[in-house]
């Protein structure tokens, strides 16, 4: 009782107002027929007020996202359904589903009928330019008499997921290299240079079998080779990110940051699409989740969308390189950089150093500031360290610089892919 009579509306209040004035003048006044018109106009609001209090809503949502993982400037559906289970009187239903400002305002519904067993469905669409990991909901639900003098506040608390990917778009094909694929895959076979007897033997490692010793390859390489045991090959990439706040210029959506993260996303679907495995690499290290792993193409492209949809910039001074490991050695290496320093130059060219085929996007960051401070990337410092490097300002075409990496060559020969 005491919450609805806290929920009395404008209107109810008023009539509140108007029957205890009506009420108190007929005493004054004598007025008999006044007293009993400010009796009922002072009793509506409180009988709807008792009634509302004692009624037991049961309400019940039930709300889903289609789809869940949809693309920066693309709608989304929201689908809500409403069940009511309690005996109570008819009533209008208030709603107001809580969203993030970036995917819209704030819808609002109003429902009527609210009786024993009703059952409603709802949808409307949320859109965002802000790619993200978003919660929709929750909702707030304001049940009122027919006759507006009372409202009741209501919550869901529950939430759904949902995740706007990077834009991407389609890309040329063009000879990769760095990789390769075992017989008994489905996959399409990419092979890099060399003949299959380079790439069935690896570096020498301590503890390693001296019978096992490749000397043609050894003799070849410069330095100790083993053969491999045997085991199936896999096309694998190295998608690296770099997300550094220092190495990009430009604010929210705008800045060459988000056009670091389109470029990749871009790169990641076209690997996958190719057959692929592929894994993220960021400034930070190797996103979680998002290692190498044995998925068709579909299930890959998801994954690492859904891992750059939420990457956001860090505020590291170099690099990490905890992820160039022993097992990484080999396989194609795709990176999109920002602003290269002179203390990045180790770690780029241990990068091409564990590659079988380096290829990079160099960001011309300069250009996101003023199209006069243009330097043209770091393409040339990344040309010497014997990585095959194009452009990319914040004019130009992805997919024209993707191209443009077919008749780029680097000054190293590939070598063989990993495992």
């Amino acid at each position: 009782m005491r919450e609805a009579l806290a929920g009395l509306t404008v209107r109810g209040r008023a009539f509140l107002a108007a029957g205890t004035t009506a009420v108190v003048c007929a005493v004054v006044l004598g007025q008999p027929a006044l007293t009993r018109v400010g009796v009922l106009v002072l009793a509506l609001p409180l009988v709807t007020a008792v009634v509302l209090g004692r009624s037991r809503y049961r309400l019940a949502l039930v709300r889903t996202v289609s789809p869940q993982l949809v693309a920066a400037g693309q709608p989304a559906r929201v689908n809500l359904t409403l069940t009511n289970e309690g005996r109570t009187p008819s009533g209008v239903l208030l709603l107001e589903d809580h969203v993030p400002y970036v995917l819209g305002t704030r819808p609002r519904f109003v429902l009527e009928g609210i009786g024993h067993g009703w059952r409603r469905h709802v949808t409307y669409q949320v859109r965002s330019d802000v790619r993200g990991r978003f919660e929709i909901g929750p909702m707030t639900v304001r049940v009122g008499d027919p006759f507006g003098f009372v409202e009741l506040g209501r919550a869901f608390r529950t939430t759904v997921p949902l995740t706007v990917t990077p834009r991407t778009v389609p890309l040329p094909t063009i000879p990769l290299g760095g990789a390769w694929t075992g017989s008994g895959d489905n996959r399409p076979r990419a092979f890099a240079t060399g003949s299959a007897e380079d790439v069935t033997v690896r570096e020498y490692r301590r503890g390693d079998d001296l019978r096992r010793v490749h000397w043609r390859s050894s003799a070849r390489m410069g330095e100790l080779m083993v053969r491999r045991e045997e085991q199936p090959w896999q096309s694998r990439a190295t998608l690296f990110l770099d997300n550094r706040l220092r190495a990009h210029r430009g604010q929210g959506i705008a800045s060459s940051l988000e056009a670091a993260v389109s470029a990749a996303a871009s790169i990641a679907l076209h690997l996958s699409q190719r057959g692929f495995t592929v894994r993220l690499v960021t400034a930070a290290g190797e996103e979680r989740g998002s290692a190498w792993h044995l998925r068709d193409a579909d299930l890959n492209g998801a994954a690492l969308l859904e891992a750059l949809a939420v990457v956001e910039a860090v505020q590291a001074p170099q690099l990490d390189t905890g992820w160039l490991t022993e097992q990484s050695h080999g396989g194609l290496t795709v990176a999109v950089l920002g602003a290269v320093e002179g203390f990045d130059m180790p770690v780029l060219r241990r990068m091409q150093h564990h590659t079988g085929s380096a290829l990079a996007v160099a960001l011309d960051v300069e250009a996101w500031t003023s199209p006069a401070a243009s330097t043209g990337g770091a393409t040339p410092v990344l040309a010497q360290q014997g990585w095959r490097a194009v452009p990319l300002g914040p004019r130009d075409r992805l997919e024209t610089a993707w191209q443009e990496l077919a008749r780029r060559s680097t000054r190293a020969p590939d070598r063989a892919g990993s495992r």
